[in-house]
């Protein structure tokens, strides 16, 4: 084997960085688990039991549970905040808790609970905005047109609306309209597809805004590493928060409007120190009972030296360095922290407001002028607003200020944030100017070619604009004491607060700074996210409270553990010592592949951990065809190290062949995939190119070190020796007993399509609830109660445990609102209320203790998903049918590729429509089963490619002279027999374990590619290859040595 050195040093690369990234991931599992106890114990020695709290009364004892809960989460989390910075002993590289938390593997929300949505950014309303809110009656008819036919059409909204447009008023100019909203874009004589590619260029735009709004947005929810991901082509938005307990929180939140507005700011002087601050800081020492006395000379050095660092912000790092007790040059010493954490105690003590808020002050100057008037930590956000809410600390605040905090740091989440004082009139709250005055902003650049951006508002903005920068205008701007500021505010932060120059006319406006050309850009895009109303509308939603995630963890740990020990032993129990080196192999191609997912910041799903498993069955694969084709040639006569040399050789083709179909259909489960799928197709691709590197690579070094004339590997056992040694079956001469089986097995898929299939709530959109009761239920009372308040029968399945069901229906799917959510939620608990103990409210029924897990999808995103099902499963036929193609060069091959494909994705949906009633879990054509349908498509052609390569092989080297066409195919299909009854054993006990263990998120996947196992087996043998025969009537297939370079023939002759 050549590049030995280079494959070492990848391998050890890998395992350093594999190892190095991991590493963060149970430093953080370990200390949290310790932070968890600490709080755990906390709140115990504080507190009473349920049970000693109320003695008898389980209803109460339910409800001071969940509180006791919610204390020890609010414990944990303010312990974990106060040592973020705190480097934790035994790490050899002294990271703090906050770094390595970055670095760690992060898990989905179906592993510990959270809340994931899909938005859609309506375009209707874009459309509605730039007409001026037209009144047309065939401009809003076409409108309402394009929306009915959005739910079944995959067409972009502009499009539907340009037709439908021509469809109600066939001579109307579209110009007529949206002339006067964008003059430069468009003129009364622009024709209809210039106008609509205007419209389409602009709702682009407002996608794009309201996605990197919503990006701003999701870190409010207090969430850990939340995920947010646009799909330009679909025009959708998905949002992860793993952990979020406020669902309906995060639905106001995340489907409200931008609100960009423009506000006057008080600007940080002596006045407002001495008028604001200093009384304000007086209240809260009174408040909080601090005697009024001067603070010790300590406090003040500590309070100035506090200042000084908040006066340059540009160096915000240095502030927190301060604030968190940290010298760079001394990082990590205990006393040191020990210290300012008493420093900071002392100053608290006295100077409670002060501890927390540090004012612009510049001890040189006095007073640092500009729009900040302080800085202070996010964690002490909280603390900071509890005192403004004081009412004495209210009453001698101005009645119009508001507090406001500038936007976090993007490199230093922890960092401190910048405190504005904004203007807000208590009677009249709305603002002067507001965000959808805004028709323009663009980053663009002043006069010295510096960063800046520019900014364009209508008419009517343009009027209100000039009036205030008029009022504000200062008397001297070069006096910075005589600057007045506006704070371009956001949903609540502000992002900018540019000085005011003079009076600005003609709503053209530019605003300059010290910008980076990524600043300009981000505020350019956030000017542009007030133009115009283009909400998000959730039309995917899904729940998992923390009690289901913690299940999913075990269910997934445990089915990844046993099939790894499965796995582990049949590899020495059948291919004796040899086994060593598959074991080697598939260790660390595990590795490997977890730490790529840690290193890439990927979220760890419950697919994503059907994928690993998957992974164990399929990494091994490599070797066993690898093994096989050793064993072949031993049984041959060849010495071991010759027989290893020509088995790795002549096992390249196949394991090539079988690996790259496979990734061909994962790579575009991966491009079609949403949600969940994706972490499976993530994994699935990862684990086969890691397969390949530890497979071939890794594997070969390990069994040429050990491989010499003395010594060598074992590739027999008694068992595996006498297994299919002598194999002779007849597959050819009875194929046509096979044909009508598979004719059969065919004409079952093809009327499945009118028996019917149970569809996923993802395809049929519809709300879904998994329910858990206190009590085992039978599904058909449930079913009953709830049919009676849907009038429609709504379908109920039990899963996992019999006190659990998941209960789905699509009363009023169509309409999306949070009053209709409240509606089902009311009527589902009318229904089951009767199945609980007395006095149970919907409040507590709504909890994540009963609803452990809801979705939501409405028809327009489940035509969406529908419809990429059907695209990737008939991309995936053609691109195998293409390849197999061009990698044997004779159509024969591929027409008995896409018999064989074709009868096996018949047989599972044949399974699937006929068996739904019957076995005791769901089977749903959902996602995960299109995820089964592609993974089975290449899992199958990885088993037919085997037998296509011998064949090919004993065509081209003439192996058997003077045999006949069947009998050469009839022999590679027993000489491949082990190999292929291996590779699919191998898959087969993996994905068995996984429907055992694997829990209900699973089972219908992984019962899917059960049956796609078997079928693959059963078509690489008994359709795929006696096809050649009949397809091959002027034995093409004998005449592969022709093609052969002379070489090449001479090659393969003379081995």
């Amino acid at each position: 084997m050549q590049l030995k050195g280079l494959v070492r040093f990848f391998a050890g690369a890998l395992i350093l960085i594999s190892v190095y990234y991991l590493s963060f991931t149970f430093l953080v599992r370990n200390y949290e688990k310790k932070v968890a106890a600490q709080a755990q114990s906390d709140v115990t020695k504080s507190l009473p039991s349920a049970e000693q709290q109320y003695p008898g009364n389980k209803e109460l004892q339910a409800v001071y549970s969940d509180s006791l809960a919610e204390l020890v989460k609010e414990r944990r989390q303010r312990i974990l905040d106060s040592t973020s910075n705190k480097e934790m002993a035994g790490f050899p590289w002294y990271v703090t808790y906050d770094k390595a938390k970055e670095k760690e593997l992060n898990l989905g929300l179906d592993l510990q609970g959270g809340m994931n949505v899909v938005l859609d950014v309506s375009v209707e309303d874009v459309i509605r905005a730039l007409s001026g809110q037209s009144r047309d009656a065939a401009f809003n008819k076409a409108l309402e047109l394009a929306v009915q036919r959005k739910k079944t059409s995959q067409s972009d909204f502009v499009t539907l609306f340009g037709q439908a447009y021509e469809e109600v008023q066939p001579q109307g100019r579209l110009s007529t309209i949206f002339a006067n909203a964008y003059q430069k874009d468009i003129d009364f004589n622009t024709s209809n597809s210039k106008v609509l590619d205007v419209i389409r260029r602009e709702a682009g735009a407002a996608i794009k805004n309201t996605y990197l709004v919503l990006q701003k947005r999701i870190d409010k929810f207090g969430v850990a590493s939340p995920n947010i991901s646009l799909d330009e082509n679909k025009g959708i938005i998905s949002v992860e928060l793993a952990g979020v307990d406020n669902p309906e929180r995060v639905r106001k939140y995340l489907q409200a409007s931008a609100n960009l507005e423009f506000r006057e700011v008080y600007k940080n002087d002596e006045q407002f120190i001495a008028g604001v601050i200093q009384p304000m800081n007086e209240a809260i020492k009174a408040a909080v009972g601090v005697a009024p006395k001067a603070a010790t000379d300590s406090t003040k050095k500590d309070t100035a030296a506090v200042a000084k660092a908040g006066a340059d912000t540009s160096t915000t790092g240095s502030l927190a360095a301060i604030l968190d007790g940290k010298d760079s040059a001394k990082a990590g010493k205990a006393d040191s922290l020990k210290s300012d954490a008493e420093r900071r105690a002392e100053l608290a003590k006295a100077e409670p407001f002060f501890s927390i808020f540090f004012p612009r002050y510049d001890p040189r100057q006095g007073v640092a002028f500009g729009p900040i008037v302080g800085h202070i930590l996010p964690s002490d956000t909280a603390t900071f607003r509890r005192y403004t809410e004081i009412p004495s600390v209210r009453n001698v605040l101005p009645k119009d200020l508001v507090f406001v905090y500038g936007a976090e740091d993007k490199e230093n989440k922890r960092a401190p944030l910048p405190v504005y004082a904004i203007r807000v009139n208590p009677i009249n709250p709305t603002p002067r100017v507001s965000g959808e005055r805004v028709i323009d902003a663009k980053q663009d650049y002043d006069q010295s070619g510096r960063p800046e951006i520019s900014m364009t508002m209508d008419q009517v903005g343009a009027k209100e604009w000039k009036k205030l920068t008029g009022e504000l205008a200062p008397t001297d701007p070069s006096n910075v004491a005589s600057l007045n500021y506006v704070a371009v505010v956001l949903d609540n932060i502000v992002y900018s607060a540019p000085s005011i120059q003079g009076e600005i006319a003609g709503g053209r406006s530019s605003i300059s700074g010290s910008f980076t050309l990524e600043e300009a850009n981000d505020l350019a895009n956030i000017l542009k996210s007030g133009k115009m109303p283009a909400p998000a509308k959730i039309v995917q939603e899904q729940i998992v409270g923390p009690t289901l995630g913690a299940e999913s963890i075990a269910a997934g740990a445990k089915s990844f553990l046993i099939s790894f020990v499965v796995i582990f032993v049949l590899m020495l129990v059948y291919y004796n010592t040899a086994g060593w080196v598959a074991n080697i192999a598939l260790i660390l191609n595990l590795l490997f592949t977890f730490g790529i997912l840690a290193s890439l910041g990927a979220t760890l799903t419950m697919p994503g951990i059907a994928g690993l498993v998957l992974t164990i069955g399929m990494a091994v694969d490599t070797n066993v065809i690898i093994f096989e084709r050793i064993k072949d040639e031993l049984s041959r006569g060849k010495t071991y190290q010759q027989a290893v040399e020509d088995g790795y050789k002549r096992s390249y083709a196949p394991v090539l062949d079988g690996h790259i179909t496979s990734l061909l259909t994962a790579i575009i489960l991966f491009y079609f995939g949403l949600g969940p799928v994706l972490g499976f197709a993530t994994t699935q691709i990862l684990g086969l190119l890691l397969s390949l590197f530890c497979g071939i690579m890794i594997s070969r070094i390990v069994t040429d070190w050990w491989t010499n004339k003395k010594r060598h590997f074992e590739y027999f056992t008694p068992v595996s020796r006498k297994i299919f040694k002598h194999a002779a079956f007849d597959f050819v001469g009875k194929r046509k007993y096979a044909y009508i089986v598979s004719f059969v097995m065919i004409a079952l898929g093809a009327s499945s399509f009118f028996h019917g299939f149970r569809h996923g709530v993802d395809f049929d959109g519809g709300r879904n609830y998994t329910i858990r009761f206190e009590q085992p239920m039978k599904a058909d009372d449930v079913r009953d109660a709830l049919e009676h308040e849907f009038g429609t029968e709504p379908y109920v399945k039990t899963i996992g445990n019999s006190n659990q069901l998941s209960i789905t229906t699509n009363y009023k799917i169509e309409e999306q609102s949070e009053a209709v959510d409240k509606e089902v939620t009311q009527k589902m608990f009318d229904g089951l209320k009767k199945f609980y103990e007395p006095g149970l409210t919907l409040e507590a029924f709504s909890s994540p203790r009963f609803i452990v897990a809801s979705q939501t999808v409405s028809p327009t995103i489940s035509d969406d998903l529908r419809a990429g099902a059907i695209k990737a499963t008939v991309l995936s036929l053609i691109v195998i049918f293409l390849y197999i193609l061009l990698r044997f060069s004779k159509w024969q091959y591929s027409i008995g590729t896409i018999f064989s494909l074709l009868h096996d994705v018949m047989v599972t949906l044949a399974v699937f429509s006929y068996c739904r009633d019957i076995v005791p879990f769901a089977l749903e054509v959902d996602q995960h089963f299109i995820a089964a349908i592609l993974t089975v498509i290449g899992f199958s052609m990885n088993d037919t490619v085997i037998v296509f390569d011998r064949i090919r092989e004993y065509f081209r080297t003439g192996t058997m002279k003077g045999a006949s066409r069947d009998q050469i195919i009839n022999k590679a299909i027993n000489d491949t027999l082990s190999r292929t009854v291996m590779t699919s054993l191998t898959v087969f006990l993996t994905i068995l374990i996984l429907f055992i263990f694997g829990g209900e998120v699973t089972r219908g996947f992984a019962f899917a590619m059960l049956i796609g196992v078997i079928t693959g087996t059963y078509s690489s043998i008994f359709v795929a290859a006696p096809v050649l025969v009949d397809f091959d009537k002027n034995n093409q297939l004998a005449n592969e040595s022709e093609a052969l370079p002379v070489k090449e023939a001479a090659a393969t002759a003379s081995k």
